[in-house]
């Protein structure tokens, strides 16, 4: 039965021996990678900020609370004005020199709202809008990275995983030689030489499985990394090692797909968004700003009781005549920066381009390659049969028969890194595309 899924997702758990697709590999990373989480934390974070730039369009009100004591005569009278305590008495002359000690607490409720700010706040939203979407393809880059990684540990132990196959392939079929062998030397048909060969060739068939189960141990080891789990964890690969599904290698539609697709693309085209935003915010900065304020008062001599209440409503300009140049110089370097970025959005693009015709040219290359390596089986199969039956009736020497069984193994072996390379150039061009995602062919295979 296959692990459920939740089994995954337990941080620090032993896997069971069980299958494992590359599907499940993948699905894993991208619940569990640290990699996705802070990119998806990313993208939260600019949600956040879209908020803050939309409440600073809104009403601000504010509430303030203050305690205020003393005999200063102008503050004293001025107090019991607010308080509307006021009365004849308190124009007398000792009192006025010598009011004494007043209390005055003080409630204030304030409402300021700009009316009107030439578009200032509306670009500041936008802006911080646009920083979403960039936070967005900063994390679809993210997970096309974290993809890709798992696609190539998953293959490369599957690569060692077939090492293995061919490696127990070589050491049965040396094993066997070698009785068959001993028996010839038994009826004095072969001598001891030949049998000293072949046993020499066992020996070097069992070193070499030592080393494929190494390799299969690492690259498991490191597969369980990408996935974030445990290095020790177990499991069949159930994938299978073959070559990737046929692709339209049309070079200038892929590199027209990946200028118009990678998520650099994207983000260099939204930071110069962004820029555009900014100039005018930076322009709005210097035109005059219409602003709203209300506010009430209520003063009195102690907490809980009712004091003397007011209100205040206004509305006004806000205009900054004379800064020092700093406005100017704000407009200089938007537009410098505006420019930097227009050369970054180039540089990208033709980047992506590049890395499209490589990667396009890799997997051509790769299926060229393949193609040569399943030929070369065929004839090393064939090449083998014949030497062992001109061998075994002894029409040629045991040095060509071990020189035919060393060309079988590297064969297959070259066989096995051509099907790699030819999917990992599969993962480089879909990579390169901009199409890397959980729902991509080499994915789901």
């Amino acid at each position: 039965m296959r692990l459920p899924f939740l089994l995954f997702l337990l941080a620090g758990a032993a896997l069971a021996d069980d299958a494992l697709t590359v599907r499940q590999a993948v699905g894993n990373a991208l619940a569990k990678h640290p990699a996705i989480e802070a990119g998806a934390a990313g993208v939260k974070a600019a949600e956040s900020r879209i908020a803050q730039a939309k409440g600073a369009s809104l009403p601000r009100v504010s509430y303030t609370e203050a305690w205020m004591r003393s005999n200063n005569q102008v503050y004293v009278f001025g107090s019991l004005l607010t308080q509307q305590q006021f009365t004849p008495a308190n124009f007398d002359i000792n009192f006025l020199n010598g009011p004494g000690f007043l209390n005055n607490f003080q409630s204030q409720v304030t409402v300021d709202q700009t009316i009107y700010d030439n578009g200032f706040r509306k670009s500041q939203v936008e802006s911080a809008r646009i920083g979403r979407d960039m936070a967005g393809e900063e994390n679809r880059k993210t997970e096309m990275q974290v993809i890709a990684g798992v696609l190539r540990s998953y293959y490369s132990a599957a690569v060692a995983q077939d090492r293995i196959r061919v490696a127990d392939e070589a050491m049965r079929s040396a094993e066997a030689d070698l009785k068959r062998a001993e028996t010839r030397l038994s009826a004095g048909v072969t001598t001891n030489a030949d049998v000293l060969a072949l046993r020499v060739h066992a020996a070097a068939t069992k070193e070499q499985r030592i080393r494929r189960g190494y390799e299969l141990d690492m690259a498991r080891a490191e597969l369980n990394q990408a996935m974030g789990l445990p290095l020790d964890a177990k499991y069949d690969l159930t994938t299978a090692l073959k070559p990737a599904g046929a692709v339209t290698l049309d070079r200038g539609a892929i590199e027209n797909e990946a200028a118009a697709g990678r998520p650099e693309t994207r983000e260099a085209q939204l930071a110069l968004k962004i820029g555009e935003e900014q100039r005018k915010a930076a322009r709005a900065a210097m035109l005059p700003e219409f602003y709203f304020r209300a506010g009430f008062e209520a003063d009195r001599q102690r907490f809980v009781t009712r004091g003397g209440a007011n209100w205040l409503a206004s509305a006004g300009l806000r205009w900054t005549l004379f800064d020092g140049g700093a406005d100017r110089a704000r407009m200089a370097e938007v537009r410098h920066e505006t420019e930097q970025r227009a050369a970054q959005a180039r540089l990208a693009e033709s980047y992506t381009r590049l890395e499209a015709r490589r990667a396009t040219l890799d997997f051509e290359s790769a299926n060229q390659r393949l193609e040569v390596t399943r030929a070369a089986i065929a004839m090393a199969e064939e090449s083998l049969r014949i030497i062992r039956n001109r061998y075994e009736s002894g029409l040629t020497d045991v040095t060509e028969l071990l020189r035919s069984e060393t060309a079988m193994v590297e064969a297959r072996s070259r066989d096995i890194e051509a099907v790699r390379d030819q999917v990992m150039a599969a993962v480089a061009l879909e990579s390169a595309r901009g199409q890397l995602t959980k729902n991509s062919e080499l994915v789901n295979r």
